[in-house]
């Protein structure tokens, strides 16, 4: 990075080990953005000295004028002010990772105005990954991934030709309840699925790896990421995290993608690409570690997997559906309303009950997410 740095959603998991790996780094953070919480962004809009700051909810936005009306801060509001600052001229690389649909009218701010992305909300890309890639090819916007498999595939395409692809191989850890039946996971609370044996991560996402819904989700996004069809992107389920995916070519070479599961090692190399700089995350004790095991997902048991692949086949606005189907099932579960299981029966329902626009327009993404929802919560 040679100029300044943005984050939106910076008051979640991705967004404050950004902060973390950019204070580590030494890096001008110029904007921040976050969803409502006004507490906690304002003390980082004075911890980093950054100069604009916005937060989605109004009435948030209005607090965090208060709590820094002695600063010269500017503060933004609202939808629109958030894609403002992802816009802003201040920062060549903008972090997007506020959480679900939100985080996709930034992205394509930050797309539009020709910003380096660090793209780590997988939402814009699963439900409108054809407009925000064709932008990107437009404009010559760079877009970076941050999720941790997204990122081992990345790695691993460097310096090879783009004819030499084969297959993808997304690793997943199968969250806490991997190998159980469908019976123990029908008394699942949501206290038990926020536990993840393995990674540091905000309530949407640790819950979808509960249900391998956030799989389905990232098998869409790589597709979109890497130009290749669903069908040739493979998921393991790889208990230990150490591998973070793999990529196959033609010749039947596989490289893999290794290190410790902790979230600052895919973001530093997304703000540092092409040089790798020294990260505060430890290396894994290869002999200690001993075995590294892989299994086929259960798709019976978590069928959400499959609801996602047979979103991709369908296309257009079908991964749209998928996605807020999920967030509306997955929330209504975090507040008691309905069991694990009803999550991804929930969805399926949805995807069944929803009409697909073959056209993945802007419009017809965000009228998909609301019919998807109105889908749910009528069920």
């Amino acid at each position: 990075m040679t100029g300044g740095l943005s984050v939106v959603g910076s008051t979640g998991s991705i967004g404050l080990q950004t902060l973390e790996v950019a204070a580590h780094l030494g890096l001008r953070v110029a904007c921040l953005a976050a969803g409502r919480n006004s507490v906690l962004l304002a003390e980082q809009a004075r911890r980093f000295g950054v100069h604009t700051v916005a937060l989605f909810d109004e009435a948030a936005a209005r607090d965090l004028r208060v709590r820094l009306a002695d600063t010269p801060v500017r503060v933004l509001s609202g939808p629109e002010g958030v894609c403002a600052l992802a816009a802003d001229p201040s920062a060549d690389t903008v972090v997007t990772a506020a959480t679900g649909l939100a985080g996709l009218a930034p992205t394509l701010a930050a797309v539009t105005a020709g910003r380096r992305v660090a793209l780590a909300g997988k939402e814009a890309l699963v439900c409108a990954g054809a407009l925000v890639m064709a932008k990107a090819r437009r404009v010559g916007c760079e877009i970076l991934p941050v999720d941790s498999e997204h990122s081992a595939i990345f790695q691993c395409l460097q310096g090879q030709p783009p004819d030499a692809l084969a297959r993808l191989v997304l690793t997943a850890s199968g969250g806490p309840f991997w190998g159980w039946d469908r019976a123990r996971l029908a008394a699942v609370t949501p206290d038990m699925a926020l536990r993840h044996p393995n990674w540091r991560m905000g309530p949407k996402i640790t819950l979808d790896s509960a249900t391998l819904m956030n799989k389905g989700l990232e098998c869409i996004e790589a597709s979109f990421l890497f130009g290749l069809p669903a069908a040739r992107i493979d998921v393991v389920v790889h208990r230990q995290s150490v591998i973070h995916s793999m990529v196959t070519f033609r010749d039947g070479s596989t490289l893999a993608q290794l290190g410790a599961p902790d979230m600052r090692l895919p973001i530093q190399y997304a703000l540092t690409w092409p040089e790798r700089l020294p990260s505060p995350v430890s290396v894994p004790d290869w002999a200690a570690l001993g075995a590294l095991t892989f299994e086929a997902p259960d798709e019976e048991t978590f069928p959400a997997l499959a609801l996602a692949r047979a979103a991709a086949a369908r296309g257009g606005t079908a991964p749209a559906v998928f996605n807020g189907a999920g967030e509306a099932a997955g929330a209504m579960f975090l507040r008691g309303e309905i069991g694990f299981l009803d999550i991804a029966d929930r969805v399926g329902r949805a995807l069944a009950a929803v009409p697909v626009s073959e056209e993945a327009t802007l419009e017809a993404v965000y009228e998909a997410d609301r019919a998807a929802r109105r889908a749910v919560s009528e069920l």
